[in-house]
């Protein structure tokens, strides 16, 4: 007889896991089944995102740029130093360290919780059921659920043009996993994942080109933030190309040859290693049975409604295997929703007021609408801007380069977005979040006290500038 739950979860990442422990906490019987082992076999918690995606690489981009202030930035501050060294292997073990602690706390979690961990594949069957197979795709149990939650995540993207082969072109998982600097290195990808890994190792000491094929730089940003950020790592050394479209990746004598097409023809360049970071896809694939009652869009997306419910009764799916960016607090915040309303809660999902994050230095940071955006749809819009270069904390911490950008309603002053390059970008902008999740004003903003000297007044700055009142730059005259 098949075991039996009220909640069965598919995955365990951000999106897994927390629908798992908010299940639980509701009161309902849950089991997560989870396909990702260790060396030893024993089952691996937290997905991507824990394992080989945003925790280990904030690792390394934070121990990346105390070793490229150490070597460069601090003489202004009047601290000499000499003989700074990077250990690349001490480096990685701190990584695997915070990785390890952090999955071990969600195991820690689902005990004290009660959910029960499976370990093999989880693939959805009519009447929801879900079967398990092991990694030699035996079926070693099949459980009947009164509720579904996919959270399968996704995968890297390959290209035929420069096939992965693990030792001089890899992905973003083997980016993270090098064990000396390259001296030169090429990546394919200027989007998140591309500049964050290129970050890495260019303040460690790589030459690092950043193949694009796209002509714009951060098309998801605001063109103004895009624009000054693409200035910025210029100076930092990156070399970004874009309208570059790879044609050919040849390993000839341990490098890696990368033809690509640009508007003045062809081109080749030579690498030590080569980053694959074109983006990531659904990993739909081999997850649910033809007669399940699942269907996906074109891009492999399971079809979702704004619920999560999909089109099967009782099953769902949140995280990066649905519509929307993929974000893995979007994806936390799916699950906590899709628990709720198993439990019979009125829960829901604001779209509208989902951060982003590109945690390069300086940070890269959004929410809402941007002005390009806004000028297409003909929303009559004002904007303000305040740079850090006017910050009194900013300039004290020798860490100014950047802006705040807020958007506002033209007629009613609501806050419709915020984009930030600069110092802490991913947390200024999340007080815009909350702004804006109570449908606060740009006046709100303006009227509100902020410590100073703090970085957040540079929030409280671009806010008074939206209607021409900022006290520490010049505003624009009116029209």
């Amino acid at each position: 007889m098949a075991d039996r739950f009220d909640v069965v979860v598919i995955g365990s990442g951000p999106a897994g896991y927390v629908a798992a422990i908010r299940a639980a906490q509701l009161g309902l019987s849950t089991a997560c089944v989870e396909k990702w082992v260790d060396g030893d076999g024993k089952v691996t918690l937290g997905g991507t995102c824990l394992n080989v995606g945003c925790i280990p690489s904030k690792a390394l981009l934070d121990s990346s740029y105390k070793y490229a202030e150490a070597l460069g930035h601090l003489d202004v501050h009047g601290i000499s130093t000499e003989g700074v060294k990077i250990d690349v292997p001490a480096m990685l073990a701190r990584k695997e360290k915070i990785v390890s602690q952090l999955t071990g706390g969600i195991a820690g979690l689902f005990k004290h919780n009660g959910v029960t961990t499976i370990t093999g594949r989880g693939k959805v069957l009519a009447g929801a059921k879900v079967e398990v197979t092991d990694h030699e795709g035996k079926v070693v149990q099949v459980l009947e659920a009164g509720n579904i939650i996919i959270a399968a995540g996704s995968v890297p993207v390959n290209i035929p043009p420069a096939p992965i082969d693990n030792k001089h072109i890899i992905d973003s998982t083997g980016a993270l996993e090098l064990t000396e600097v390259p001296g030169r290195l090429g990546v394919i990808g200027a989007g998140v994942i591309g500049l964050e890994l290129g970050s890495v190792w260019g303040r460690l000491g790589s030459e690092v080109v950043i193949l694009e094929a796209l002509d714009d730089f951060l098309p998801m940003m605001d063109v103004q933030i895009a624009k000054e950020a693409a200035k910025i790592f210029k100076k930092q050394g990156l070399d970004i190309r874009l309208g570059t479209r790879v044609t050919k990746a040849t390993v000839k004598k341990g490098k890696v040859e990368v033809a690509y097409s640009t508007t003045e023809g062809e081109q080749v360049e030579s690498f030590d290693k080569l980053i694959v970071a074109v983006g990531r896809k659904p990993r739909s694939e081999e997850l649910f049975a033809s007669d399940s009652g699942l269907t996906l869009d074109e891009r492999g997306y399971i079809f979702v409604n704004d619920f999560c419910e999909t089109e099967a009764p009782h099953v769902y799916a949140v995280g990066d295997v649905v519509r929307g960016p993929m974000l893995a607090h979007k994806g936390s915040e799916e699950g906590i929703m899709v628990a709720e309303r198993i439990a019979g809660k009125k829960a829901q999902m604001n779209y509208d007021c989902i951060p982003s994050v590109v945690y390069t230095h300086p940070e890269i940071a959004a929410v809402g609408r941007t002005e390009q955006e806004l000028k297409a749809d003909g929303v009559p819009y004002k904007a303000g801007v305040f740079p850090f270069a006017a910050s009194g904390r900013a300039l004290a911490s020798n860490d100014s380069d950047g802006m705040v950008k807020m958007l506002a309603h033209a007629d009613t002053d609501r806050i419709l977005g915020c984009h930030v390059v600069g110092p802490s970008a991913a947390d200024l902008v999340q007080q815009v979040v909350i702004a804006m999740e109570f449908g606060s004003s740009a006046e709100d903003l303006a009227l509100t006290v902020f410590g100073h000297p703090t970085l957040s007044e540079a929030v409280h700055e671009a806010a008074l500038a939206v209607n021409g009142h900022a006290i520490h730059i010049a505003n624009r005259k009116k029209r």
